[in-house]
């Protein structure tokens, strides 16, 4: 145990004379680097930044004469591929006679838009809408709308065959790799694919002539989430306008579509009223007021013109007598 103790003591003696002797270092904290924070944007469907995002050219119906001669190619060379679609949706396209229009829509320029119809007479009419991609890319699509007078499954507008269809037909065009297409087009494209003939309304006409004005003519509201709602009021018919409304998410996709009735309100003219000299109003019927002459009062001077004296005549030496 002695042993042990004067052992202890020596290691303590030596570890406590070495203590001294060694220096103490100050280590200096290594300096922070700030990395910046990339605020990455949130993906939109539509740009919102472009001059012609929110205008757009109305959707046009032209018959099968005043087509193209491309475009009348284009849906001949389809004609196999939409009359197999057409039956396999059970449109009867074998019976009866069809005819077609095209629907002309800028927002979705890579397809042609055919429009058949089948009238039969009053609540006998059967429509349904071709798409037909102008490239390799992409495959003819039917989207049905009425067989005789009746939606096959539901409205065309608010069918999920539509939604389908339409989304698929976006995805033809290559929304990522082409410029942004108009957001108000493109619903606008849309109603009219679901059976709809969509006029926006008039802007910048007189209101004399203009009984009812819509709310709107068109809006984008930007989700936080990068999807996006399309609204519009289509006044294509006059005693029954609509408004559209879609959703889409952010990558483009369509997810629900609606028409509701549109809140219209009356647009009446206002003229102003006439007034007389004294800023009271005059009725339409009433004369004008007369303006009478005050005579001067007795002691006034009144001036008058002076006329000119009369010319001096000449008179020649030889006429004189």
């Amino acid at each position: 145990m002695k042993s042990m103790s004067i052992l202890f003591t020596l290691v303590a003696t030596i570890f406590c004379a070495a203590s001294p002797a060694q220096t103490v270092r100050n280590v200096s904290p290594a300096p922070l680097t700030e990395k910046p924070i990339q605020d990455h944007p949130r993906p939109q469907p539509f740009s919102i930044d472009g001059t012609n995002s929110g205008r757009a050219e109305p959707v046009e119906f032209r018959t099968a004469e005043k087509m193209s001669a491309k475009d009348r190619e284009v849906a001949a060379n389809a004609e196999s591929s939409i009359a197999e679609r057409a039956k396999y949706s059970s449109l009867e396209f074998n019976q009866g006679s069809w005819s077609y229009e095209q629907v002309v829509c800028t927002a979705l320029p890579e397809h042609v838009f055919l429009r058949f119809m089948r009238n039969n007479g009053t609540g006998d009419v059967s429509l349904f809408t071709a798409s037909i991609p102008r490239g390799d890319e992409g495959r003819v699509r039917i989207i049905p709308i009425q067989l005789r007078g009746y939606s096959l499954f539901s409205p065309a507008p608010v069918n999920a065959i539509t939604i389908a269809a339409f989304n698929h037909i976006r995805a033809e065009e290559n929304p990522d790799h082409a410029p942004a297409s108009s957001w108000l087009g493109t619903g606008l494209c849309y109603a009219a694919l679901a059976g709809g003939n969509p006029q926006l309304p008039a802007v910048g006409q007189d209101a004399a002539h203009l009984e009812e004005l819509s709310d709107d003519k068109g809006l984008l509201h930007a989700g936080t989430s990068g999807g996006a709602v399309i609204s519009f009021d289509d006044v294509s018919k006059v005693s029954r306008p609509v408004q559209w409304t879609m959703t889409f998410d952010s990558k483009g996709r369509l997810l629900k579509a609606s028409h509701t009735k549109a809140e219209l309100f009356k647009a009446n003219a206002v003229h102003p009223a006439a007034v007389d000299e004294a800023g009271k109003p005059v009725s339409a019927n009433q004369a004008p007021l007369q303006t009478k002459a005050i005579p001067p009062a007795p002691s006034a001077v009144v001036l008058h013109p002076v006329p000119p004296p009369p010319a001096v005549q000449s008179h020649s030496p030889s006429m004189m007598r």
